[in-house]
């Protein structure tokens, strides 16, 4: 916990202090961490499994933003409490978080102002990784595309499975975090097991050749 980037700088006791006043939380699986749209009233630190965030498109279809794992904070900070979460937050699998009610946060905010800078880091972070994807959705062919992805969710969310590492994330999923469709997911995917590269899974993929599919991110193989 205290080594999240949401307590760097700050000294085991304080983290701790910090801590003791949040609520500790359990979710199943698949169930709603909050919506796209309702009031922020709270932050949140992964201690275990992952959490999907994401923004329903104009026309219903879900965008995944980004794949969030153990150690890393969700939720929005904001100086009004009648501002609105912009994404939806779900859990990927039996999930367990410290929650901070935002009114009581403000006080730490004040005593430890380096929580701040960090938050502000992870926010500059996910905005960094965003502008890398929109980056490759635009110039990028969908096979080095769906590479980059899977070598990315691997090394956040990967765990180790059947000889390989397992990313919680379906196909459809996968194509929506990569700007394709499904079906071209599935044929490249499906290739790649062919290959032993990918074991596809229903509601998952193991990746059992990382380094066949960093030559795939760069142009080679």
């Amino acid at each position: 916990m205290c080594s999240s980037t949401l307590f760097a700088g700050l000294s085991p006791r304080e983290c701790e202090e910090i801590a003791i006043h949040a609520q500790l939380r359990t979710f199943r699986n698949d169930e709603l961490l909050y919506m796209e749209g309702q009031t922020a009233h709270s932050l949140a630190l992964i201690l275990s499994a992952s959490v999907k965030l994401s923004r329903l498109g104009a026309n219903g279809n879900e965008v995944i933003l980004w794949m969030a794992k153990s150690g890393d904070t969700i939720g929005v900070l904001s100086d009004s409490l009648t501002r609105s979460y912009t994404c939806s937050a779900r859990a990927m699998e039996p999930s367990t978080l410290l929650v901070w009610e935002f009114a009581g946060l403000q006080r730490f905010l004040e005593e430890f102002p380096r929580i701040r800078v960090n938050i502000g880091s992870i926010l500059s972070g996910r905005l960094n990784e965003l502008q890398e994807r929109f980056r490759e959705v635009a110039t990028e062919k969908v096979g080095k595309r769906v590479a980059l992805a899977i070598l990315r969710l691997a090394a956040q969310i990967g765990k180790p499975a059947h000889g390989g590492i397992e990313v919680l994330l379906t196909r459809e999923e996968l194509a929506q975090m990569t700007g394709t469709t499904l079906f071209s997911v599935s044929r490249v995917l499906s290739k790649w097991g062919d290959e032993g590269i990918v074991l596809p899974r229903r509601e998952a993929f193991v990746v059992l050749d990382a380094r066949r599919l960093e030559n795939f991110s760069i142009g080679e193989d």
